[in-house]
């Protein structure tokens, strides 16, 4: 198994995002939840990504959270080499996307994720949007603090820019491990954070790496390069992208979202294939 670093400890090179287990009106059963998240475990998976924000309803927030819980509390294998990282600082007010940064919020926000996850302290604790009515460095404040406190392992922070990013380490005297941003063949416009984050040895975790819910089905075509390699290969498109987001950048973690094992099953693959120079030239 291809493994890469976030902080100090050596996760699985491909992670699992498990949002799509908390979409309304797409979400499967807990039971398949629970299936999905030990077939990736049981194929060498070590980093799971959650949110207390990953939630069917403003009244379950921690959903996710609690899903990701029981499947490692059900697993049979050793839960505490799998990094759970998990975010705070958006809301959902009437099933809608906000934001509160501010570090009185963000502090009740891991102590209900530490509840939510069973656990004393959370592995990766990740802000995970900027509040445009919080100055930033307040908000990474709080993650200082909770490190100082003990409640978390280790800060990442999650849709920042590079002067943020920069912020964000400084304040933290240089302990930021993970920026989690979109990046994927239809969304490329954070190549400059990809940078940064090689620069300073910080993790990037690419989220919806595969284009997203609404369009993973359609990567191949949409994006025919990929569509080309894949059949050329007899692998997936899905495949052939997330094996190109890992010749990015030895920084770069792909957590593609999955609620059913053979998604996620696929994905992980994506960790032993190796593109040619020729193919990541019509890549792009």
């Amino acid at each position: 198994m291809q493994t890469r670093l976030i902080g100090q400890m050596s996760v699985s090179a491909i992670g699992l995002g498990a949002m799509p287990m908390s979409v309304e009106g797409h979400m499967p059963d807990e039971e398949q939840s629970i299936r999905t998240v030990h077939a990736a475990l049981d194929a060498g998976i070590t980093l799971i990504d959650t949110a207390d924000a990953y939630t069917p309803t403003e009244a379950e927030v921690g959903h996710n959270e609690r899903i990701v819980a029981k499947a490692l509390a059900s697993w049979g294998g050793d839960a505490d080499a799998v990094l759970v990282a998990t975010k705070g600082g958006h809301t959902r007010p009437r099933g809608r996307w906000a934001v509160d940064g501010r570090p009185e919020y963000l502090k009740q926000a891991c102590d209900r994720s530490l509840k939510a996850l069973g656990v004393e302290a959370i592995g990766l604790y990740q802000h995970h949007r900027p509040d445009p009515a919080v100055p930033y460095e307040e908000s990474i404040g709080a993650l200082a603090d909770l490190l100082a406190a003990g409640k978390i392992r280790m800060a990442g922070i999650s849709n920042a820019n590079p002067a943020q990013i920069r912020q964000a380490n400084e304040i933290l005297g240089g302990r930021l491990v993970s920026v989690q941003n979109q990046y994927s063949p239809s969304f490329r416009s954070s190549e400059p954070e990809v940078d940064v984050c090689e620069e300073l040895g910080v993790a990037f975790l690419p989220w919806e790496p595969l284009g997203g819910m609404n369009h993973v089905g359609r990567l191949g075509s949409r994006h025919a390069a990929f569509g080309q390699v894949a059949a050329e290969r007899g692998v997936s498109p899905q495949r052939v992208c997330l094996a190109w987001e890992l010749a990015r950048s030895p920084v770069m973690i792909p957590i593609p979202g999955s609620s059913r094992p053979a998604t996620i099953l696929d994905s992980l693959a994506a960790a032993d294939l190796e593109l040619t120079e020729e193919e990541l030239a019509r890549l792009g």
